[in-house]
């Protein structure tokens, strides 16, 4: 049996192929076009994937896409009318993309499909799971854990902004959701945002920032104090509750209302590209805490409900490391599995395993192996021959090494002389790529 699993049209788009459970590819499209997060249909990912697992699509049992379209878009106009008369300017802009490309969701993959190769669509399943199934998914099947407690943290899917879901066997069950427009992953963003980063790809940004923040400085305390005062409410479950006062992003066109944050924090928003000072750090390492808090309570929650011993973790937030260092090192679970695509190209993966344990409702083999993943070495390889002739192509120096101890002596020497040393070797890694 083999399932193609896509995920497109927001970010990190991305295709993973399975067969009979083995996970043989995947790949994200910014791999192939160089352009960081494309979002773009992943015609070259899905061709990759067909090639590597030496297929066609007419071959195909099924193709899943990561989310729901029809549900995501009932979010989005009833956003609007909740919120109505403001965001006009927004719905504008957005709801002709919708009506002209994203309802007819089933009929575009189609058609990108076709352009790759004739297939007949009448002979392949074309499947729907909701996008936070997809992240869980993503984490718990590629683990070996046979019962697993399951958190999905990211901006938002179709409702669902963070899931707990209990993962057993080749099942996978919905136990919690928190819904839009609360968000940790928005808030994260918004703070993203206003430190001057850009939104769904600087957040690593923000956390590598944070670190420069004065500890147990006063500022910081008083920075907390004023998001858990003005911006955000945090129950004891990790749940939370963002005042819509202060954000824009359910019917605006950016994250936050400038001129409202201005006042709470003392300071302007920060420009791309702008000078970083002392209290950027400390706004930075202000928000990093209180994400680690809100990330430690969901997990305790997470335990509470599925009195598991261990917990997968995906979604955009999965990303954010240091929080994932602070969650182990509180010994809730004893062991942690975290999808290394954790973000939107991990729900490919993740689409292609719901078909084939969920829908199809096959046998889940536990392994002896660490994980199922392969290291999250899934992509491309390349041989010396495909490497020279892009060096040729583009004018570089290069030469061809044979002798293993010459070559890392070598490398050893560059390092030791200041150099930059870029190490290509084996598959292309399935993850955040910075």
């Amino acid at each position: 049996m083999k399932i193609l699993g896509i995920s497109a049209f927001y970010h990190d788009s991305a295709a993973a192929i399975v067969e009979d459970g083995n996970i043989i590819a995947a790949a994200q499209e910014e791999r192939f076009t160089r352009k960081k997060h494309d979002p773009s249909f992943p015609t070259n990912a899905v061709k990759y994937c067909l090639q590597e697992c030496a297929t066609s699509l007419d071959k195909l049992d099924a193709i899943v896409f990561y989310d729901k379209p029809f549900l995501k878009f009932e979010r989005l106009l009833e956003t609007y009318y909740g919120f109505a008369p403001k965001g006009l300017k927004s719905f504008i802009t957005a709801i002709p993309v919708w009506l002209k490309e994203k309802i007819f969701l089933k009929k575009l993959i189609f058609d990108e499909l076709r352009k790759i190769e004739a297939f007949d669509k009448k002979k392949v399943n074309l499947l729907f799971p909701e996008h936070h199934l997809s992240h869980a998914a993503s984490a718990f099947f590629p683990s070996n854990f046979k019962d697993s407690a399951i958190l999905t943290i990211d901006g938002v899917g179709e409702w669902a902004t963070a899931s707990i879901c209990h993962g057993k066997d080749n099942n996978i069950s919905i136990l919690k959701e928190l819904k839009f427009p609360h968000s940790l992953g928005l808030l994260y963003s918004a703070f993203t945002y206003f430190l001057g980063f850009r939104v769904n790809s600087g957040e690593y940004k923000l956390m590598g920032l944070a670190p420069y923040g004065r500890k147990d400085h006063e500022n910081i305390k008083k920075y907390e104090e004023v998001i858990k005062s003005e911006l955000i409410h945090i129950y004891d479950d990790g749940s939370i509750w963002l005042n819509q006062k202060y954000f824009n992003y359910a019917t605006g066109l950016k994250m936050v209302k400038d001129n409202a944050w201005e006042p709470l924090f003392g300071m302007t928003k920060r420009e791309p590209e702008g000078d970083l000072e002392q209290k950027h750090c400390d706004l930075g390492l202000a928000i990093q805490n209180v994400t680690e808090e809100i990330v430690i309570k969901m997990a305790r929650h997470a335990k509470e409900i599925t009195n598991s011993d261990y917990l997968c973790l995906a979604g955009g937030v999965a990303l954010n490391c240091v929080a994932n260092g602070k969650l182990l090192n509180e010994k809730i679970f004893k062991d942690i599995f975290i999808q290394p695509a954790a973000g939107d190209a991990g729900g490919a993966l993740g689409a292609a395993l719901i078909a084939y344990y969920i829908y199809y409702n096959n046998e889940r083999i536990i392994s002896d192996e660490l994980d199922q993943i392969k290291g999250s070495y899934l992509g491309p390889s390349y041989l010396d021959k495909d490497i020279q002739y892009v060096a040729k192509k583009y004018g570089a120096s290069s030469s061809l090494i044979k002798d293993d101890d010459y070559f890392y002596s070598l490398v050893a020497d560059l390092l030791a002389n200041g150099s930059v040393v870029g190490w290509f070797q084996g598959r292309m890694e399935f993850g955040q790529g910075h």
